[in-house]
């Protein structure tokens, strides 16, 4: 017997509802053939068979709350589980089995050699699925193991899937646009050659019963019971779940938003319409990186009560401290010594002092951080993305500036993991290396405070009573006013203009 239990369901997340069993007790499984389905308050996460065998024992139900760890079911490794797998399909509902079936008729067809699975690998903490975005190869292509076979875009980062084994594309199980999880299969390899393309190829569309599938989905139990305690239609409600099922979650947002929905229906079905493109004009569609930074940044605006105070900066000690220097620092260092390694130590040391621009609201508590994780703001052709510099208060001004310079490598190179940008205290933007001379940079949410660099220009200032012509930059920190009060948001900002005017200050921790 092989226990099937609650995997880790993502950050902050201890327990989950049982959605769906997709088996019944006595049925026959294949090594990772999804057999239930748990919903939590942000995802939907679906659990596979651990191998081939009968799926035994079901222990929870339809609706029980389930924690991490907690027993589903049992599956007994039976030697009858390949046979008994295709009778199965043969009888169950056409509209949920019929799509895996077409896939596994196609594989004895291809007698090239033996087949090789192409699965969808890890995508990160909290990411539990994807869009197929691209297939680098076709049917018929030669491959070789660790080659890039398809990209797959999640709402943080793009992935890459490498091939498992040397051999040739013999199907192609999804299509580029299709929802993946991690674990499903995308395609198949055969070692055996070329011959195994030909016949595989017709399979690699998905049958028409499959999408009609979706039409009928049947509604878990938690969305039923959110919609009926609300009195609205469960049908109604869209979903983001596999094959277009409604969510938990979703069902908390319909419901949360019936009334507004309501009001504005007509206004938002208009607005909603794509309109007729020109002869001049191209439509394409958002890649998920750029929607969620549409939805985040949105929702910032939303749910935070965000301010903006702004001060100058006297740029001039710190360039000349770096034109001093720099020959030196490379030297021993290997790496350039810029601004940003300077503005990481001077928001540390402001931080430690206003705590509350480190700190972020949970309901109706505050989270204060006694660590320093501080986000950096990169640009890539397909994005903002805000990579975490752990633990800077421990690092050296060479320790942050290789950090940083590691972080951006891999940024514009899309190797950036979900773990390189989770977790960040603050967060710094540096909008000036485009020339930008003012902004209000919005909140990484659930973060209370950013920071916006700009570019540094010559400008009149007094000093002593006379106006000389300094190396001047605009500061400006965008903040969360819920839990920083003005006070703090312009000594906190102060304090950073202090550090960057007399370096000395930071050694000094002043």
């Amino acid at each position: 017997m092989t226990d099937i239990t609650v995997p880790t369901l993502g950050e902050s997340v201890t327990e989950a509802t049982v959605g769906q069993w997709l088996k019944s007790a006595g049925d026959s499984v294949k090594r990772d053939d999804v057999l239930v389905e748990l919903e939590t308050d942000k995802v939907s996460v679906e659990v596979s068979a651990p191998e081939d065998g009968v799926l035994s024992e079901i222990v929870a139900k339809e609706g029980d709350t389930v924690e991490i760890g907690a027993l589903l079911g049992r599956v007994n490794a039976g030697g009858s589980a390949g046979k008994a797998a295709p009778a199965k399909a043969e009888a169950s509902a056409p509209a949920k089995d019929s799509k895996p079936a077409a896939k596994e008729e196609a594989a004895p067809a291809a007698s090239g050699g033996k087949m090789t699975d192409v699965v969808v690998p890890a995508m990160g903490e909290s990411v539990a699925e994807g869009t197929l975005s691209t297939f680098l190869k076709k049917v018929g292509d030669s491959v070789k193991k660790d080659e890039t076979i398809a990209e797959i875009e999640t709402d943080k980062v793009a992935l890459e899937v490498p091939s498992p084994a040397d051999g040739v594309i013999a199907e192609l199980v999804a299509s580029e646009g299709d929802g993946v999880t991690p674990g499903s299969v995308i395609a198949r390899i055969s070692a055996g050659g070329a011959g195994a393309a030909p016949s595989a190829s017709p399979a690699s569309p998905p049958p028409p019963a499959a999408k009609a599938a979706t039409e009928g989905a049947p509604v878990s139990p938690s969305v039923r019971r959110i919609a009926t305690e609300a009195g609205v239609d469960a049908s109604n409600i869209p979903g983001s779940g596999r094959d277009g099922r409604a969510t938990k979650a979703d069902a908390l947002d319909y419901v949360n938003n019936a009334a507004s929905k309501a009001s504005s229906s007509n206004a938002v079905t208009e607005s909603r319409a794509p309109r007729d493109i020109g002869p001049r004009e191209e439509r394409v569609r958002m890649t998920r990186l750029r929607q969620t930074i549409a939805r985040r940044l949105k929702e910032a605006q939303d749910s935070a009560a965000m301010l903006t105070t702004f001060n100058d900066v006297d740029m001039g000690a710190i360039m000349d401290l770096r034109k001093k220097h720099q020959d030196s620092f490379v030297a021993k260092h290997g790496i350039k010594l810029g601004f940003m390694s300077f503005f990481v130590k001077a928001c540390v040391n402001a931080l430690k002092e206003v705590p509350a621009v480190n700190a972020e609201i949970d309901g109706t508590d505050i989270i204060y951080k006694n660590y320093y994780d501080i986000g950096v703001a990169v640009g890539t052709d397909k994005g903002l993305v805000v990579p975490v510099v752990r633990d800077s208060d421990d690092l050296s001004l060479a320790g942050i500036e290789k950090y940083i310079a590691d972080l951006g490598k891999r940024a514009r190179d899309g190797d950036l993991t979900i773990g390189d940008m989770q977790g960040g205290t603050f967060t710094i933007s540096n909008g000036g290396i485009y020339g930008s001379l003012m902004s209000t940079p919005i909140l990484n949410p659930p973060q209370s405070g950013v920071l916006g660099m700009h570019r540094i220009e010559n400008r009149p200032v007094a000093v002593n009573g006379q106006v000389v012509i300094r190396p001047m930059m605009y500061l400006a920190l965008s903040y969360d006013h819920r839990i920083v009060d003005g006070k703090e948001a312009v000594t906190f900002l102060v304090r950073v203009k202090e550090a960057l005017e007399d370096p000395e200050r930071m050694l000094l921790e002043v």
